[in-house]
């Protein structure tokens, strides 16, 4: 099996190449990349913890799903076939924003991505992938980011840019006066 790629993009998000996953997450390079935000009825988010033996932020919550579309593929129809992949389901997703990010970790990887945010509304059950996810539940804003401010090394880098930005688009009915 070819181990898989990511497009390599420029500040634009203009593709400039492809290269090994990995080798892009040493190297520290910009690829393109997504994170599903998938809310219900009810108004809340779903999150998942990852799994335990992810290569990065492993054990950490973070939205539905994300991940690097294929060469050749649309992100959006990347974003569905990992919610699949992940979760157990799909629905329908569109783009609300993108936003470019940096992080190092310990173990010598960068992520460095043009990352796509995708938000959709699900309802029904969940068959999440244990290879990909430890746990899973809906939060309110509130909840989420209550815990945020308590535990903020309990959640992934993107995850800390991308909500704020998430909730205004939802114009959730956020609490910030802390009472």
């Amino acid at each position: 099996m070819k181990p898989s790629e990511v497009i390599l993009v420029n500040e634009s998000d203009e593709a400039i190449g492809t290269m090994e996953k990995m080798a892009a997450h040493y190297k520290g390079l910009l690829h393109r990349a997504f994170s599903v935000f998938i809310i219900n009825d009810a108004g809340e988010m779903l999150l998942q913890q990852r799994a335990l033996d992810k290569y990065h932020s492993a054990g950490l919550w973070t939205n539905a799903c994300c991940s690097h579309p294929f060469p050749g593929e649309a992100t959006l129809e990347a974003g569905h076939r990992r919610l699949q992949e992940e979760m157990g389901f799909d629905c329908d997703l569109h783009e609300i924003f993108s936003f470019t990010y940096r992080t190092e970790f310990d173990n010598g990887l960068t992520e460095h991505e043009f990352d796509h945010v995708l938000l959709g509304t699900y309802n029904g059950i969940i068959y999440p992938n244990a290879a990909e996810v430890n746990d899973y539940r809906y939060l309110s804003a509130n909840h989420i980011l209550e815990l945020m401010e308590k535990e903020p090394g309990t959640f992934t880098s993107w995850f800390h840019y991308a909500l704020p930005i998430v909730l205004q688009h939802l114009d959730l009915r956020v609490n910030t006066t802390g009472v």
